[in-house]
C-alpha cells in the first residue's frame, strides 16, 4: 500500500471527510483491520482565508508548497490537496515536490466522463466559479463544458461556504438557496452539478435534489484509494 499525503485544513471540516473516506475505502477494498497509510499536514485556515481575500496567490503557493515538501519528506508517495480552490496554485506546488499530485479536477473529470455527462454545473468559491484554473482544465483536457450561476448567486454560494460551512454551520434556508441555484444550473443545460468546494456536501446531498450531484471530496478521496492500492 502506498502512503497518501493529505494537505488539509482548508477547512478542517472537509478534511475530516477526506480522512474518513480514504480509510473507509481502504477497509472496503482490503477488509479486516486495514486502514490507509497517511501523512497529513493541516494548515491554519485563518492564514489561508486572509490571503484568499487579498488574492495573494504567490504567498499561498509558497505556504502550501512548503507544507507539501514536509509531506513528501514524511514519506508520502503522492499528494492530495484537500480543497478545490487551492488547486489554483497546484502548478507552483508541483514544482516544489518530486512526488505526483492527484489533481481534483482530473479525478472529477474522469467521473463525469464515466457517467456520460458533457455539460456540468459548477458550484464552489467565487475563485473556482469565476477563474479558469478549474473550468479551463475540464474543457481543455476533457472536453467538459461548465456552467456557473450568475454573479448574485455566486455571491450566495461563496458566502455560505465561508460564513457557514467552513464554521460547521448547516442552515436550512441556505440549503433551499442551493437547491434553487442547482435547479437554475439544470435549466442552463447542466446534466449534473459538480460540488466544486469540498464543504458543499456537508450542506446538500443527492436526497435534496433530482439533479445528479458529483461530490468532489468523495471522488478525490476514492481516486486516492485507487492510487494507494495500485
Amino acid at each position: 500500500m502506498k502512503t497518501i499525503g493529505l494537505l488539509g485544513g482548508m477547512s478542517w471540516e472537509s478534511t475530516v471527510s477526506y480522512y474518513r473516506a480514504v480509510n473507509e475505502g481502504v477497509k472496503a477494498r482490503l477488509g479486516g483491520w486495514h486502514s490507509a497509510r497517511i501523512v497529513m499536514h493541516s494548515v491554519d485556515f485563518q492564514e489561508i482565508e486572509t490571503l484568499q481575500r487579498r488574492e495573494e496567490w504567490d504567498r499561498m503557493a509558497a505556504l502550501l508548497g512548503d507544507a507539501a515538501q514536509g509531506i513528501e519528506a514524511g514519506g508520502a508517495d503522492f499528494l492530495v490537496i484537500c480543497t478545490n480552490t487551492m488547486h489554483n496554485v497546484a502548478p507552483q506546488i508541483e514544482e516544489k515536490i518530486s512526488i505526483p499530485l492527484l489533481h481534483i479536477a482530473d479525478a472529477t473529470a474522469e467521473k463525469v466522463r464515466a457517467e456520460g455527462y458533457r455539460t456540468v454545473g459548477l458550484l464552489g468559491t467565487n475563485f473556482t466559479m469565476a477563474q479558469d484554473f478549474y473550468k479551463g482544465r475540464l474543457l481543455e483536457r476533457y472536453g467538459i463544458k461548465s456552467v456557473v450561476p450568475d454573479q448574485n448567486d455566486r455571491e450566495i454560494v461563496h458566502r455560505v461556504i465561508f460564513d457557514e460551512l467552513c464554521l460547521g454551520k448547516i442552515r436550512e434556508n441556505s440549503r433551499r438557496e442551493y437547491q434553487r441555484i442547482i435547479s437554475g444550473l439544470a435549466e442552463q443545460g447542466a446534466e449534473a452539478v459538480v460540488l466544486g468546494c469540498t464543504e458543499i456536501a456537508l450542506l446538500i446531498q443527492q436526497v435534496h435534489t433530482t439533479v445528479p450531484l458529483l461530490d468532489t471530496a468523495r471522488i478525490h478521496a476514492e481516486k486516492a484509494v485507487e492510487w494507494a492500492l495500485v
